[in-house]
């Protein structure tokens, strides 16, 4: 990647979390164009009400799109409470994990729910036979989001650009209703990658986002601030020699 920084006006920030107060917050923020949401960040809130909760959120937040994820493992239960969720608001998408614990893919679920109209957004996918198999379900339905977590690609050891780049090129061939949403960043860079390969949704973290003020920062600048805070912080520790 070049030293030059791509803009970044053509993609689309979600904020990725589940606290209400920073949510109602951030939907304040032009900058972020959508919320997402999952179990594991909810539990992690502390939140046990979960119709409580959407309908909190949901009361304030009403012209940004908001991902809520089915917690069922049964296909049956997951489409009842993807029709159920659909129910809370026009803005509202529903999540649907690539496969069930049992690693059965719930293809043929996406596609009876994208056919009946629910906004999806696919999650928990990381290889490129899953994004293929998601977006053939996905085609010529309503809008929908494919999540490709390409942090956790990056976890393995592999570099996620490729992956993510063929990931676009196929979300495309299901048409334009059909979103690529790059998950689980794990630092600023991810943002400026998931723009320069023209990804239309990135979800950002709260940490991430704290640091959206120092994408094209001076770098000569950085360096300079980064002594005084270690002269700083010597001073402060009283340190001797």
């Amino acid at each position: 990647m070049s030293d030059s920084i791509p803009s970044l006006d053509k993609l689309k920030i979600f904020a990725d979390g589940a606290a209400l107060e920073p949510m109602l917050e951030l939907a304040k923020n032009p900058r972020i164009s959508g919320f997402t949401t999952n179990p594991t960040l909810m539990r992690k809130a502390g939140l046990t009400d979960y119709r409580g909760f959407a309908r909190d959120v949901l009361a304030v937040i009403k012209d940004k799109p908001i991902s809520f994820e089915v917690f069922a493992d049964e296909f049956s239960e997951m489409r009842r409470q993807a029709l159920e969720i659909k129910t809370w608001g026009d803005n509202v998408y529903v999540k649907i994990p690539i496969t069930n614990t049992k690693r059965e893919s719930a293809a043929p679920l996406i596609r009876e729910l994208t056919n009946a109209g629910v906004k999806l957004n696919v999650t928990a996918i990381c290889t490129l036979d899953q994004v293929r198999e998601t977006a053939h379900a996905l085609r010529g339905g309503a809008p929908s989001v494919v999540s490709v977590f390409a942090g956790r690609v990056a976890d393995t050891g592999r570099d996620p650009i490729p992956l993510m780049r063929e990931a676009l090129t196929i979300c495309r061939t299901a048409g334009r209703a059909v979103e690529l949403l790059w998950a689980s960043p794990r630092e600023l860079l991810n943002i400026v990658q998931a723009a320069e390969i023209g990804c239309d949704i990135i979800t950002v973290t709260n940490d991430v986002l704290a640091k959206l003020s120092t994408i094209g920062k001076d770098l000569a600048q950085f360096s300079l601030e980064t002594v005084q805070m270690f002269h700083r912080d010597a001073q402060a520790a009283g340190f001797k020699l």
